[in-house]
């Protein structure tokens, strides 16, 4: 008998439709499974064979043929369990023929017959919607993910034998065996903040003691998407500043929540019954790591760590200690806002919108320019620094110098300003961006484009006569008077100003690198 079931498969962070046919036929004994398949699709056969046994439904000696189709395109993940069982059963008789019709089937069998996790559920369910698909039936851990898709239908399911007697029963009783699952969004979208509820950070900046010029920079570029370099001694502040910076970001909106839950589902990385990931990514991946890891890849592919930063911020600690051809990876998608990743198998695109913040000692020892600590040679300092190409640093609009902390205040208990605080003018500076950059492919000052920097950021005289007296006198570069017009630019809407005055010019430029060997 011959029978069809629906399920998915991913593609980079979208999916598409499969259909598992199944057949049984009189002959040799055979489980085969073709279709352009990985390596834990062709093991489904044996997971399937076990787990059907220790339910008590043995598979017939007879030759059994499934095929994933289009054939022609790369599967993998071990979500194929369910509708190739799924599809054995109906080819069995054990089901009623079409009862499945219209149904998405995800889920990885355990050998007991139990429903484990699946990864891609999210997109997998989105694409289904998108082709008329009325019903999802996943494994429970997966049920609330699937349920943020609006116009599907989705069930959790625990057994492979819940399956089988919810296919068997009658319409009344089936809304017995397998539970619909459905997710309240407005207990998770705060509509008050047009974003999630509760998707504050845990560290404040009120945290922070002193360091007001790296708190500035930190709100300047928060506010307008801008990359950070930090440079200081170690214990100065750089990373505790950094961990709050998505504490300053405004929530996630639903459409940037689905980017993000799609990216970690692809990633396997989703937590048991989560729905959504409400919070803004924060990655911070050791400096050992590899390019592949670090950018996405490996030979089935998946997202990197940049991806799986996506509309967050990605922290580079020890910036110079980094392979240099991982961080030069980084170019392409700092400019694309996505990274492509091409294998024989073919190509996959991964988004990596993110905000990149860096921190680095400014010697080996950490120390320099203090003589009396640092005696780190010139040649070693310029080697140090060398490991970051100027590419790189073109792409890092702020760049802000830390000192350490003094004693006098680290007794004085003064808090800081709260990250709700700045929170609020970010959120003020992003709203005057939306409106300024509305229709067009710009969403941040961050991203305007040097052909563009005259029609977002055009200076009245006083202002051309400064912008000319700092480019002289810094001797600055193409790269850096159109990285301190977006800065300033920047500032400006911080403080509500509808064009850039002297002040925000001599402030953008306090941010520009000012030791040689960082750039210009």
């Amino acid at each position: 008998m011959y029978s069809m079931i629906l399920s998915g498969a991913l593609q980079g962070v979208s999916a598409y439709l499969v259909s598992v046919e199944v057949d049984i036929a009189n002959g040799l004994p055979a489980f085969l499974v073709v279709g352009s398949l990985s390596t834990e699709v062709r093991e489904s056969r044996e997971r399937v064979t076990v787990a059907l046994k220790n339910v008590g439904l043995h598979l017939p000696p007879k030759r059994i043929t499934v095929n994933l189709s289009p054939a022609d395109r790369r599967k993998d993940g071990t979500a194929f369990d369910l509708p190739i069982a799924v599809g054995i059963l109906e080819a069995m008789g054990m089901i009623p023929k079409g009862s499945a019709e219209g149904t998405l089937f995800l889920g990885e069998l355990g050998l007991d017959g139990e429903l484990k996790k699946a990864r891609g559920v999210l997109p997998i369910v989105q694409s289904a919607a998108l082709c008329g698909v009325r019903q999802c039936i996943v494994p429970k851990a997966n049920a609330k993910e699937a349920a943020v898709v609006p116009g599907v239908v989705v069930r959790e399911a625990g057994n492979i034998l819940d399956i089988l007697h919810y296919m068997m029963a009658g319409e009344k009783e089936r809304q017995d065996i397998l539970k619909v699952i459905s997710v309240d969004m407005d207990s998770l979208f705060g509509e008050a903040a047009h974003g999630f509820a509760g998707s504050q950070s845990r560290y404040d900046f009120s945290e922070v003691t002193g360091q007001e010029s790296a708190r500035r920079a930190a709100e300047i570029a928060a506010a307008g998407f801008h990359n950070l370099l930090m440079a200081g001694p170690p214990g100065a502040g750089k990373s505790m500043i950094a961990k709050r910076i998505p504490g300053i970001l405004p929530p996630l909106t639903l459409e940037e929540s689905l980017e993000v839950t799609a990216v970690v589902s692809v990633a396997g990385l989703m937590e048991e019954g989560e729905a959504l990931v409400t919070e803004r990514p924060f990655r911070s991946p050791h400096h050992t790591i590899s390019q592949a890891a670090l950018i996405g890849g490996s030979a089935v592919p998946r997202p990197g760590v940049i991806s799986l930063a996506h509309r967050g911020v990605l922290f580079l600690d020890e910036l110079p200690e980094f392979q240099r051809a991982a961080l030069d990876a980084l170019r392409q998608p700092l400019e694309d806002r996505n990274v492509n990743i091409s294998r024989m198998n073919g190509n996959v695109t991964y988004p990596s919108d993110f905000m990149l913040v860096c921190a680095m000692n400014p010697c080996p020892c950490g120390y320099y320019p203090d003589t009396n600590r640092c005696h780190c040679l010139i040649t070693q300092i310029g080697k140090y620094m060398g490991k970051i190409s100027g590419p790189i640093l073109d792409r890092i609009d702020l760049c802000v110098e830390l000192q350490p902390v003094n004693y006098a205040s680290l007794q004085t208990g003064k808090k800081g300003e709260s990250s709700a605080d700045i929170r609020r003018r970010v959120e003020r500076a992003r709203q005057i961006q939306n409106e300024r950059f509305a229709g067009t492919d710009c969403r941040f000052n961050g991203d305007i484009e040097a052909a563009a920097i005259e029609r977002y950021c055009g200076l009245g005289v006083e202002e051309q006569h400064c912008m000319e007296r700092l480019y002289n006198s810094l001797q600055l570069s193409a790269r850096a008077y159109h990285r301190i017009l977006r800065v300033a630019r920047t500032i400006a809407d911080l403080e509500g100003r509808e064009r850039i005055e002297t002040g925000h010019l001599m402030e953008a430029a306090f941010y520009r690198p000012s030791l040689e060997y960082w750039g210009s």
